[in-house]
């Protein structure tokens, strides 16, 4: 199975199989507040209903993340923004964070993750912890998302295994028993399909039936997506990009995730019980283009309806 496609851009448009298209149906995209600055109109680019996640990096002024869900509500989009634990001091300061996303925008979800810095600013350093505080089920939020990592987390687990990891999906799976909140798992992204359905079927064997949003890099050059790639930790997958990067003519091309996606639509297709529920795109070379490609590929455009 080859797991990346390079190819130049063709003068057409490239059409999805009816298997990619459903499976890309209802997808969800990631934007910053600076990345969403460059973006003129969202109506005209994603399909009305479109979940879009904001990403808390650190250094972000909570008030640029709430001006940004404002704005992307407004638009009439389910605005998602991150809470990286590790980034906030204290559970005043959660109440606060949440406070003002409801207030100003109207958010009602969120993805809770541990964050991409080594200390903790403060108390917290889970997303569990997060979830315990009991702050997000008070403020009445309808859907708490929470990490996957289908190569695992070094950061978690140094020694190369997964048991944290999986240890605290398995509380999270038990969290989401006893609250009414829709909960999923919104996932790291990874480059071949086959270790992302063992490790999704994983779950499903040992008991972890949240639903996963498979994390998926939109289109980009090579070199960016590598840098990405080794900042975000992501696992084995990353060896098949250096290994590209080596011969220079694939170098120049650009990446797109035909293959990836196609492989896990055919399994999604064959087996309807498979625990990947909806696609959610990392725009690494911008939101445009992902976005661009995301609606070619699932047959829809900005202003169309997304599913659910």
């Amino acid at each position: 199975m080859a797991l990346l496609k390079f190819r130049r851009k063709d003068s057409e448009p490239r059409t999805a199989g009816p298997e990619v298209r459903d499976f890309l149906q209802g997808y969800s995209i990631e934007v910053m507040p600076r990345t969403a600055e460059k973006v003129e109109d969202f109506k005209a680019l994603l399909p009305q209903g479109t979940r879009v996640y904001i990403a808390h990096i650190e250094g972000t002024p909570i008030e640029d993340m709430v001006a940004t869900a404002k704005r992307l509500a407004a638009d009439g989009f389910p605005v998602m923004p991150h809470f990286p634990a590790r980034i906030i001091k204290d559970k005043t300061t959660l109440a606060d964070w949440i406070a003002r996303y409801q207030g100003e925008a109207g958010v009602d979800q969120a993805l809770m993750l541990a964050g991409g810095v080594t200390e903790p600013h403060g108390d917290f350093h889970s997303s569990m912890q997060l979830l315990e505080t009991g702050l997000f089920d008070k403020a009445g939020f309808k859907r708490l998302h929470v990490a996957g990592h289908p190569e695992g987390n070094k950061d978690i687990d140094p020694d190369g295994s997964d048991a944290n990891v999986s240890e605290a999906l398995r509380w999270k799976q038990a969290f989401s028993e006893r609250t009414d909140a829709q909960m999923a798992i919104a996932t790291q992204f990874a480059f071949e399909a086959d270790p992302i359905i063992a490790w999704v079927e994983r779950l499903q064997a040992e008991g972890i039936a949240l639903p996963v949003h498979i994390g998926i890099a939109g289109p980009a050059k090579l070199q960016t997506l590598i840098k990405f790639a080794i900042a975000c930790g992501v696992g084995p997958s990353l060896k098949v990009l250096q290994k590209r990067a080596m011969d220079v003519t694939k170098l120049v091309l650009p990446y797109e995730p035909d293959d990836v996606l196609a492989g896990l639509a055919a399994h999604k297709a064959a087996n309807p019980g498979f625990g990947i529920e909806q696609v959610h795109f990392f725009p690494l070379g911008g939101i445009k283009t992902c976005a661009e490609y995301a609606n070619n590929r699932a047959g829809t455009n900005g202003a169309a309806t997304a599913a659910h």
